[in-house]
């Protein structure tokens, strides 16, 4: 081809794309004077008029449906013009809401805003339903679908049929024959139509679908063979919902496990290896979750763009400063109680509260703001389970930081020194280990590992002066029931009270939950004084 035939081509394309995109904007303009309407007259009109925008089914005026409805949309008081307005300091931001154009800014005195109420709303989001179940993205029409499903709208009935006999993704055509079904329940239709539907709604298999199948079974009206149809697809998805429902509570109990292995993890290495009970480790805990809040506040006021990483630079910072004070305690106050238990743990818990009263006089007494990063918001659905993403990443992370543990203790010589240290004190001493230096260092690792859980539980929990005290005897319900010193008692100790605390509080509620489980730990050591997994050695047998 020549370059001057080449030319002639991308000169007939742009002239192409240019006429394709003022065809378009004329279209949208088409539609200017309807969404202009909006404005004129009351409720009445109002909802007639967007249900003429419905009927048009051009994706184009969502925007506009979506502003009216939530109060966003106004008319220019200048020329009639239908504007979106958001707050922009002392005057409304304004965007056209065909083309998305912005239009500056305009005091609030020289809007008026369309008013909308709870009926106009209802006939709002029958609209968008209607709009996007034609869109081009499957996700929208996917959604869509959802919510005509959960609307049960009647009106949309006609539109629905017409989407599902142009859908080619067989998920989306599936979430609409499951909204076509819910909303032939709630209308009048022939009882042969209404058994299909029962069994679509069966095969689906929810909670949503239960409860529409539920009703339908209730309904004194309903006739016998679509009740008995109905009763029969309650009680499947009722036996199948069993199933996730213990997959949900077991869900709920590894979370907890993780959260109270992380609160624990810690103190099974200082308990394990000095034989300190020590009062004041929550404390760490809360610590490491306000140094989460410092970075948070910083990064607001000067980085904001650095926000979603805001965790990954609390996480040293908080082992650090933790370890810190850890070993300064352990160098300031502990070592000076070694075999005067009860003395320690007075000395600590006075500790506690120190610490307590100068976070509150420093931070108040009040709960802090601490922001979950967008990769730790949210769900998903797995089968009839709900994960949220905070806990899972918490999950994850406290079996990481229990790996990099094991890692440390195994195989580094500061692990190995920790382990002769705990076997045989002074057999360690004779061979040269300095203990008393292993002592503090240990006791600065358990309290950083705290500080990181408090890094944590940051994001599912108050950061208050109190969070610590929530998980202290937790912690020492952990280490005590799995073996002190032992992690992997630890960890397999965590689990299973978390698990174990889930299943009991449907039934026994949280606080008897929580009693009884103390009951049990008091029995069981009962049997097994050093836990699931005693520690082995010279000074452990003797």
């Amino acid at each position: 081809m020549s370059l001057k035939n080449l030319m002639i081509c991308l000169m007939i394309l742009v002239m192409g794309c240019m006429v394709q995109t003022q065809g378009h904007a004329q279209d949208i303009e088409a539609l200017r004077p309807q969404v202009n309407a909006l404005a004129k007259g009351g409720f009445k009109e109002t909802e007639a008029q967007v249900g003429a925008l419905a009927a048009i089914g051009d994706p184009v005026v969502a925007p506009a449906l979506e502003a009216l409805s939530n109060g966003d949309l106004y008319e220019r008081r200048s020329d009639g013009l239908v504007v979106i307005g958001t707050k922009a300091g002392a005057d409304l931001a304004l965007t056209d809401p065909l083309t998305g154009e912005a239009l500056g800014t305009a005091p609030a005195a020289s809007l008026t805003k369309i008013k909308v109420n709870n009926g106009l709303r209802r006939t709002i989001r029958s609209a968008l339903g209607g709009l996007t179940l034609m869109a081009p993205d499957p996700q929208v029409r996917m959604t869509a679908a959802a919510a005509m499903f959960k609307s049960l709208d009647v009106e949309g009935l006609a539109l629905l049929d017409t989407a599902m006999a142009a859908e080619t993704d067989a998920r989306v055509l599936k979430a609409m024959q499951e909204a076509r079904a819910a909303v032939l329940l709630a209308v009048d239709a022939p009882e042969t139509t209404k058994l299909e539907a029962v069994q679509v709604l069966a095969s689906r298999g929810d909670r949503e679908a239960l409860s529409i199948l539920t009703g339908v079974a209730a309904n004194a009206q309903t006739p016998v063979a679509l009740r008995d149809a109905a009763d029969r697809a309650v009680a499947a998805i009722s036996k199948n919902l069993v199933f996730w429902d213990i997959g949900q509570n077991v869900w709920y109990g590894i979370s907890l496990g993780s959260v109270l292995l992380l609160a624990a993890i810690g103190l099974a290495i200082t308990f394990g290896v000095m034989g300190v009970i020590n009062m004041a480790h929550g404390e760490m805990v809360m610590i490491g979750a306000y140094v989460t809040f410092m970075v948070q506040e910083v990064i607001r006021t000067s980085a904001p763009e650095l926000f979603g990483g805001s965790l990954a630079i609390a996480l040293p910072l908080a082992f650090l400063v933790t370890a810190l004070i850890g070993i300064a305690i352990e160098r300031g106050i502990i070592r000076f109680l070694y075999g005067r238990p009860l003395e320690t743990l007075l000395a600590t818990w006075g500790l506690s509260l120190i610490l307590q009263q100068a976070v509150r006089s420093i931070f108040g007494p009040t709960n802090r703001e601490v922001g979950n990063p967008d990769w730790m918001s949210g769900a998903f659905q797995l089968g009839e389970m709900t994960i949220t993403y905070n806990r899972l990443w918490i999950v994850v992370f406290s079996l990481l930081v229990f790996a990099g543990l094991m890692l440390v203790l195994k195989k580094t010589p500061f692990g190995l020194y920790t382990r002769a240290v705990t076997q045989n004190r002074r057999m360690a001493a004779s061979m040269g280990i300095r203990t008393p230096w292993i002592d503090a260092l240990t006791f600065g690792l358990g309290s950083g590992i705290a500080g990181i859980a408090g890094v944590a539980l940051s994001q599912i929990d108050n950061v208050s002066p109190n969070l610590g005290q929530g998980y202290i005897i937790d912690s020492f319900m952990v280490v005590v029931f799995g073996g002190v010193g032992n992690l992997w008692g630890t960890l397999v100790g965590a689990l299973t009270l978390g698990v174990v605390n889930k299943f009991l509080e449907p039934y026994a509620g949280a606080v008897l939950a929580k009693i009884l489980m103390l009951v049990f730990i008091i029995l069981f050591i009962q049997k097994r004084p050093r836990g699931l997994f005693a520690l082995k050695g010279r000074a452990v047998e003797a």
